[in-house]
Protein backbone atom coordinates (compact mmCIF):
# COMPACT_ATOMS: atom_id res chain seq x y z
CA UNK A 1 0.00 0.00 0.00
CA UNK A 2 1.44 3.38 -1.01
CA UNK A 3 2.17 6.21 1.40
CA UNK A 4 -0.53 8.83 1.10
CA UNK A 5 0.59 12.01 -0.62
CA UNK A 6 0.47 15.27 1.25
CA UNK A 7 -2.12 17.66 -0.11
CA UNK A 8 -2.06 21.45 -0.13
CA UNK A 9 -5.62 21.72 -1.48
CA UNK A 10 -8.10 23.28 0.94
CA UNK A 11 -10.99 20.85 0.67
CA UNK A 12 -14.53 21.81 1.67
CA UNK A 13 -17.16 19.22 2.52
CA UNK A 14 -20.23 20.21 0.49
CA UNK A 15 -22.53 19.11 -2.30
CA UNK A 16 -20.96 19.69 -5.72
CA UNK A 17 -22.36 20.16 -9.21
CA UNK A 18 -20.48 19.25 -12.38
CA UNK A 19 -21.47 20.18 -15.93
CA UNK A 20 -20.33 19.23 -19.42
CA UNK A 21 -18.46 21.96 -21.26
CA UNK A 22 -19.27 23.53 -24.64
CA UNK A 23 -22.99 23.55 -23.75
CA UNK A 24 -23.25 19.79 -24.24
CA UNK A 25 -26.38 18.27 -22.72
CA UNK A 26 -26.94 14.71 -24.01
CA UNK A 27 -29.59 12.62 -22.31
CA UNK A 28 -26.80 10.63 -20.67
CA UNK A 29 -23.01 10.60 -20.93
CA UNK A 30 -20.83 8.11 -19.09
CA UNK A 31 -17.41 9.31 -17.99
CA UNK A 32 -14.53 6.86 -17.69
CA UNK A 33 -14.35 5.64 -14.10
CA UNK A 34 -11.38 3.24 -14.13
CA UNK A 35 -8.03 2.96 -15.85
CA UNK A 36 -7.76 1.11 -19.16
CA UNK A 37 -5.55 1.22 -22.22
CA UNK A 38 -8.33 2.89 -24.18
CA UNK A 39 -9.25 5.36 -21.42
CA UNK A 40 -6.16 6.03 -19.28
CA UNK A 41 -6.94 7.10 -15.71
CA UNK A 42 -3.58 8.05 -14.26
CA UNK A 43 -2.61 10.99 -12.08
CA UNK A 44 0.96 12.20 -11.60
CA UNK A 45 1.48 12.76 -7.89
CA UNK A 46 4.19 15.43 -7.60
CA UNK A 47 4.58 14.77 -3.86
CA UNK A 48 5.35 11.08 -4.40
CA UNK A 49 7.05 11.52 -7.77
CA UNK A 50 5.14 8.97 -9.84
CA UNK A 51 1.85 8.26 -11.64
CA UNK A 52 -0.97 6.68 -9.69
CA UNK A 53 -3.88 4.69 -11.06
CA UNK A 54 -7.40 5.99 -10.48
CA UNK A 55 -10.80 4.30 -10.26
CA UNK A 56 -14.16 5.05 -8.73
CA UNK A 57 -15.30 2.49 -6.17
CA UNK A 58 -18.39 3.27 -4.10
CA UNK A 59 -17.11 1.38 -1.04
CA UNK A 60 -13.69 3.06 -0.90
CA UNK A 61 -12.57 6.32 0.70
CA UNK A 62 -9.95 7.15 -1.91
CA UNK A 63 -10.02 7.27 -5.74
CA UNK A 64 -6.41 6.00 -5.82
CA UNK A 65 -6.10 2.26 -6.43
CA UNK A 66 -3.04 2.00 -4.19
CA UNK A 67 -5.06 3.37 -1.26
CA UNK A 68 -8.05 1.07 -1.76
CA UNK A 69 -8.33 -2.06 0.37
CA UNK A 70 -10.28 -5.30 0.06
CA UNK A 71 -13.03 -6.00 -2.48
CA UNK A 72 -14.12 -2.97 -4.49
CA UNK A 73 -17.54 -2.04 -5.81
CA UNK A 74 -17.07 -0.28 -9.11
CA UNK A 75 -19.67 2.15 -10.43
CA UNK A 76 -20.32 4.32 -13.48
CA UNK A 77 -20.03 8.11 -13.55
CA UNK A 78 -23.07 9.31 -15.47
CA UNK A 79 -24.02 12.87 -16.49
CA UNK A 80 -27.75 13.35 -17.15
CA UNK A 81 -28.77 16.18 -19.47
CA UNK A 82 -25.26 17.59 -19.18
CA UNK A 83 -25.00 17.75 -15.38
CA UNK A 84 -24.03 15.56 -12.44
CA UNK A 85 -24.87 16.39 -8.83
CA UNK A 86 -22.64 14.64 -6.30
CA UNK A 87 -23.74 14.89 -2.64
CA UNK A 88 -21.23 15.61 0.11
CA UNK A 89 -21.45 12.00 1.32
CA UNK A 90 -19.64 10.77 -1.82
CA UNK A 91 -16.23 12.21 -1.06
CA UNK A 92 -14.26 9.73 -3.13
CA UNK A 93 -16.21 10.58 -6.28
CA UNK A 94 -16.03 14.31 -5.58
CA UNK A 95 -12.26 14.23 -5.18
CA UNK A 96 -11.87 12.12 -8.30
CA UNK A 97 -13.89 14.62 -10.33
CA UNK A 98 -12.66 17.84 -8.71
CA UNK A 99 -8.96 17.04 -8.34
CA UNK A 100 -7.69 14.08 -10.33
CA UNK A 101 -9.77 13.00 -13.31
CA UNK A 102 -7.87 13.48 -16.63
CA UNK A 103 -10.96 14.97 -18.32
CA UNK A 104 -11.44 17.63 -15.63
CA UNK A 105 -11.75 21.10 -17.23
CA UNK A 106 -11.57 19.45 -20.66
CA UNK A 107 -14.86 17.60 -21.04
CA UNK A 108 -16.50 18.80 -17.85
CA UNK A 109 -16.02 21.36 -15.08
CA UNK A 110 -17.17 21.97 -11.53
CA UNK A 111 -19.65 24.75 -10.89
CA UNK A 112 -18.04 27.52 -8.88
CA UNK A 113 -20.91 29.46 -7.32
CA UNK A 114 -18.65 32.10 -5.76
CA UNK A 115 -16.91 32.85 -9.06
CA UNK A 116 -20.25 32.89 -10.88
CA UNK A 117 -21.69 35.29 -8.31
CA UNK A 118 -18.68 37.60 -8.73
CA UNK A 119 -19.06 37.51 -12.53
CA UNK A 120 -22.79 38.20 -12.30
CA UNK A 121 -22.17 41.12 -9.95
CA UNK A 122 -19.56 42.56 -12.29
CA UNK A 123 -21.99 42.22 -15.22
CA UNK A 124 -24.74 43.99 -13.26
CA UNK A 125 -22.42 46.81 -12.21
CA UNK A 126 -21.22 47.23 -15.80
CA UNK A 127 -24.81 47.40 -17.04
CA UNK A 128 -25.68 50.04 -14.41
CA UNK A 129 -22.63 52.09 -15.41
CA UNK A 130 -23.62 51.90 -19.08
CA UNK A 131 -27.25 52.84 -18.41
CA UNK A 132 -26.23 55.80 -16.24
CA UNK A 133 -23.85 56.96 -18.95
CA UNK A 134 -26.55 56.60 -21.62
CA UNK A 135 -28.90 58.71 -19.50
CA UNK A 136 -26.37 61.55 -19.36
CA UNK A 137 -25.40 61.75 -23.05
CA UNK A 138 -26.74 64.55 -25.21
CA UNK A 139 -28.70 63.73 -28.37
CA UNK A 140 -25.84 64.54 -30.78
CA UNK A 141 -23.53 62.12 -29.01
CA UNK A 142 -26.31 59.54 -28.79
CA UNK A 143 -26.94 59.81 -32.53
CA UNK A 144 -23.22 59.48 -33.27
CA UNK A 145 -22.99 56.26 -31.25
CA UNK A 146 -26.12 54.75 -32.77
CA UNK A 147 -25.10 55.69 -36.29
CA UNK A 148 -21.93 53.61 -35.95
CA UNK A 149 -24.10 50.62 -34.97
CA UNK A 150 -27.36 51.15 -36.88
CA UNK A 151 -26.34 53.25 -39.88
CA UNK A 152 -28.66 55.66 -41.67
CA UNK A 153 -31.85 54.50 -39.93
CA UNK A 154 -31.04 56.85 -37.04
CA UNK A 155 -31.68 59.88 -39.27
CA UNK A 156 -35.43 59.31 -39.15
CA UNK A 157 -35.58 58.63 -35.41
CA UNK A 158 -37.24 61.00 -32.98
CA UNK A 159 -35.38 62.07 -29.84
CA UNK A 160 -37.39 59.56 -27.81
CA UNK A 161 -36.50 56.76 -30.22
CA UNK A 162 -32.82 57.71 -30.08
CA UNK A 163 -32.84 57.62 -26.28
CA UNK A 164 -34.71 54.32 -26.25
CA UNK A 165 -32.32 52.60 -28.66
CA UNK A 166 -29.35 54.08 -26.83
CA UNK A 167 -30.60 52.58 -23.54
CA UNK A 168 -31.26 49.25 -25.26
CA UNK A 169 -27.70 49.19 -26.63
CA UNK A 170 -26.31 50.05 -23.19
CA UNK A 171 -28.35 47.25 -21.62
CA UNK A 172 -27.67 44.56 -24.23
CA UNK A 173 -23.93 45.24 -24.68
CA UNK A 174 -22.69 47.51 -21.88
CA UNK A 175 -18.99 46.97 -22.58
CA UNK A 176 -19.36 47.97 -26.23
CA UNK A 177 -21.53 50.95 -25.31
CA UNK A 178 -19.06 52.28 -22.73
CA UNK A 179 -16.24 51.87 -25.23
CA UNK A 180 -18.18 53.82 -27.88
CA UNK A 181 -19.25 56.50 -25.40
CA UNK A 182 -15.64 57.16 -24.40
CA UNK A 183 -14.23 56.84 -27.92
CA UNK A 184 -13.03 60.29 -28.93
CA UNK A 185 -13.42 59.32 -32.59
CA UNK A 186 -17.04 58.12 -32.45
CA UNK A 187 -18.47 61.45 -33.62
CA UNK A 188 -15.95 61.61 -36.46
CA UNK A 189 -16.89 58.05 -37.49
CA UNK A 190 -20.54 59.05 -37.43
CA UNK A 191 -19.74 62.12 -39.54
CA UNK A 192 -17.98 59.93 -42.11
CA UNK A 193 -20.89 57.46 -42.27
CA UNK A 194 -23.34 60.33 -42.64
CA UNK A 195 -21.26 61.82 -45.49
CA UNK A 196 -21.24 58.47 -47.24
CA UNK A 197 -25.00 58.05 -46.83
CA UNK A 198 -25.49 61.54 -48.26
CA UNK A 199 -23.39 60.50 -51.28
CA UNK A 200 -20.81 63.20 -50.63
CA UNK A 201 -18.02 60.66 -50.30
CA UNK A 202 -18.03 56.97 -51.18
CA UNK A 203 -16.15 53.89 -50.10
CA UNK A 204 -14.86 51.59 -52.82
CA UNK A 205 -16.44 48.10 -53.06
CA UNK A 206 -13.25 46.52 -51.72
CA UNK A 207 -13.42 48.95 -48.76
CA UNK A 208 -9.86 50.12 -49.34
CA UNK A 209 -10.36 53.65 -50.67
CA UNK A 210 -12.51 56.70 -49.91
CA UNK A 211 -13.28 59.01 -52.84
CA UNK A 212 -15.33 62.10 -53.61
CA UNK A 213 -18.65 60.81 -54.93
CA UNK A 214 -18.99 63.65 -57.43
CA UNK A 215 -15.73 63.16 -59.38
CA UNK A 216 -14.21 59.93 -58.06
CA UNK A 217 -11.08 61.70 -56.83
CA UNK A 218 -9.30 59.70 -54.15
CA UNK A 219 -9.35 61.08 -50.62
CA UNK A 220 -7.49 58.41 -48.65
CA UNK A 221 -6.38 54.78 -48.57
CA UNK A 222 -7.67 52.63 -45.73
CA UNK A 223 -4.71 51.06 -43.88
CA UNK A 224 -4.59 47.28 -43.96
CA UNK A 225 -6.72 45.51 -41.37
CA UNK A 226 -8.44 48.68 -40.13
CA UNK A 227 -12.15 49.41 -40.10
CA UNK A 228 -12.77 51.90 -42.94
CA UNK A 229 -14.73 54.45 -40.93
CA UNK A 230 -12.39 54.21 -37.95
CA UNK A 231 -9.51 54.93 -40.33
CA UNK A 232 -11.47 57.80 -41.87
CA UNK A 233 -12.13 59.28 -38.43
CA UNK A 234 -8.42 59.25 -37.62
CA UNK A 235 -7.62 60.78 -41.03
CA UNK A 236 -10.04 63.66 -40.39
CA UNK A 237 -7.66 64.73 -37.60
CA UNK A 238 -4.76 65.27 -40.01
CA UNK A 239 -4.21 68.59 -41.80
CA UNK A 240 -5.40 67.16 -45.13
CA UNK A 241 -8.33 65.37 -43.51
CA UNK A 242 -9.41 68.45 -41.57
CA UNK A 243 -9.67 70.41 -44.83
CA UNK A 244 -11.87 67.69 -46.29
CA UNK A 245 -13.93 67.58 -43.09
CA UNK A 246 -14.65 71.32 -43.33
CA UNK A 247 -15.56 70.97 -47.01
CA UNK A 248 -18.02 68.16 -46.23
CA UNK A 249 -19.42 70.17 -43.33
CA UNK A 250 -20.27 73.03 -45.69
CA UNK A 251 -22.16 70.63 -47.97
CA UNK A 252 -24.36 69.61 -45.05
CA UNK A 253 -25.25 73.22 -44.20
Amino acid sequence: MATKAKTTVKWEIKDRLYYLKNNLSPLTLTLSSKHSQRHPMMYFDSDLGYERELRYATNQLSPFVDEQEGPVTLSHIVFSNGVLMVPKEKQSLQKLLSLYHPLRNKMYAEQDQVAEAVNELEDIELEIEALNLAQQLDLDHAEAILRTELGGSVTKMTSKELKRDLMLLAKSNPALFISLAHDENVELRSFGIKASEANIIKLSPDQKTFKWAANGKKLMEVPFDEHPYSALASWFKTDEGMAVYKSIEKKFS
